[in-house]
């Protein structure tokens, strides 16, 4: 009998025990599955700190290149003052702008303005169908030369400058842009002209590549 109620608080004794340490295992069963969520969190905001370290770099480059250009600026305008100031400069401008003006007086009438209005704009068309056509051309033919097409541009750049001011002298001082005669027999004169430049540019070009043509099996043999 007594080893029987021995054996029964032996068991009333074991039951809570065993509980108790199903408690407090949970608790750190739980801390060990918190964890790696705490670790997880610092590698989720070192994205956002290296897109603003990013963006605070491109700020810094684009504020050091405006204080570069204005720094360079105030170089240039320091330097363009001194050399406004003196008096060397001033005769030498003097001196190169003297003749010119000279020459512009006594060319300004509506002839030379016409003139000169037909000339710059057989430059424009000569150029300009030249640079497309032209080159279009030469391309068919297999072969292209990017220093020909530079010295074209150039051309008509300066061409388009020059019948510009050739206009703009001409409205000021004389009547040549006042009569649509004039004007438009001069831009005729001046697109007749420029086509027929244009074909004898064209022509050369031609020419040249078929030279090339012939000059190579010619040194190939050479060499052989």
């Amino acid at each position: 009998m007594k080893k029987f109620t021995l054996s029964l608080l032996a068991v009333v004794c074991l039951i809570p025990a065993t509980g108790l340490c199903q408690e407090e295992s949970t608790p750190a069963s739980a801390a060990t599955e918190q964890v790696p969520a705490t670790e997880a969190t610092p590698a989720d905001s070192g994205e956002p700190e290296a897109a603003s370290s990013s963006d605070e770099m491109k700020s810094d480059v684009a504020e050091k290149a405006k204080e570069l250009e204005a720094e360079v600026e105030a170089k240039v305008g320091e330097l363009a003052e001194k050399i406004d100031q003196n008096e060397s400069a001033k005769k030498a401008s003097e001196g190169l702008l003297g003749p010119i003006y000279k020459l512009a007086e006594s060319l300004n009438f509506s002839s030379f303005h016409w003139l000169a209005f037909a000339l710059m704009a057989a430059g424009v068309v000569s150029f300009a169908l030249q640079l497309v056509l032209g080159k279009l051309v030469v391309l068919f033919k297999g072969s292209i030369n990017l220093r020909e097409i530079i010295s074209d541009a150039i051309g008509f750049v300066i061409s388009t400058v020059g019948l510009v001011l050739t206009t703009q002298a001409a409205a000021e001082n004389s009547t040549f842009t006042h009569s649509p005669a004039a004007v438009l027999s001069s831009a005729a004169c001046g697109v007749i002209l420029g086509f027929m430049l244009y074909r004898w540019g064209q022509m050369q070009e031609v020419n040249a590549v078929i030279g090339q043509r012939a000059v190579q099996p010619i040194k190939s043999q050479s060499k052989g």
